[in-house]
């Protein structure tokens, strides 16, 4: 058990930390922004006339992302259901709306095939996973990206020796759904009051609420834009921040 200092905050018997992935420990805003705006081409180029509206939804502004958006916070699944949505507002029948859209998504997923590599470790984040695992706690990532992203980020930054636990959605319908959670907690081995979330949304501070985590630590120094994360227990923009006190 550990002490976990953030600012003037303590978290008291801390076992387990589990971090969000996008956002917090890796840089992904480029990247984000670059895939949202070639799925919107890809779309426009068989639907003509979506890709601005496409964009908005997305979250994607002229060079800005929101941090809150759908393309940053929404699966996979649910970035194709929202894309769809708007083909089928063109007559299009629902089940080939979904079709064009994984086929585009799909087509987008050419260009950058493996994400780990645009998408770096935030700055500090290596050096506080150290400090964290060398006072002996169990860490996690939990993201509503793939489990096979997940691993692969971590296997491309040499995470190895800290993460013990690489979740992402893959058939769940988010990472906030109860059973996904309960796997997170086992891996861990910790119970949820022994627990500690570190997050760039508000989806992060839902989990922690709804499973009594301990708390949950807003991070807000992966986005260019700003993030509202009012409801943290903790809000910081760099990982210098978190201290392990004893």
């Amino acid at each position: 058990m550990a002490t976990i200092r953030c600012k003037d905050v303590m978290f008291q018997n801390i076992q387990a930390v589990v971090f969000d992935k996008d956002g917090t420990l890796a840089n992904s805003e480029l990247f984000l922004r670059n895939l949202a705006q070639r799925r919107s081409r890809l779309i426009d180029a068989q639907i003509p006339g979506v890709q601005d509206p496409l964009l908005m939804a997305f979250g994607v502004t002229g060079d800005q992302i929101n941090p809150a958006g759908l393309m940053v916070v929404g699966t996979r699944h649910e970035n194709e259901v929202a894309a769809a949505a708007y083909v089928a507002e063109t007559g299009r029948d629902w089940v080939e709306s979904m079709q064009i859209v994984r086929s585009a998504f799909a087509e987008a997923d050419k260009f950058m095939q493996r994400k780990a590599e645009y998408t770096p470790l935030v700055e500090g984040a290596l050096d506080l996973l150290q400090t964290l695992s060398k006072a002996g706690l169990s860490l996690g990532i939990l993201s509503a990206d793939s489990t096979e992203n997940v691993k692969d980020f971590v296997q491309q930054y040499s995470l190895d020796p800290f993460i013990r636990c690489q979740m992402g959605v893959n058939n769940y319908l988010s990472k906030a759904e109860p059973s996904l959670l309960q796997r997170v907690f086992a891996s861990l081995g910790a119970f949820p009051e022994q627990t500690l979330m570190v997050g760039d949304s508000q989806v992060d501070i839902q989990i922690a609420r709804a499973t009594e985590m301990t708390g949950c630590i807003g991070f807000t120094g992966g986005w260019s834009g700003s993030t509202r994360l009012t409801q943290a227990d903790a809000l910081i923009s760099q990982f210098g921040d978190i201290e392990v006190i004893e």
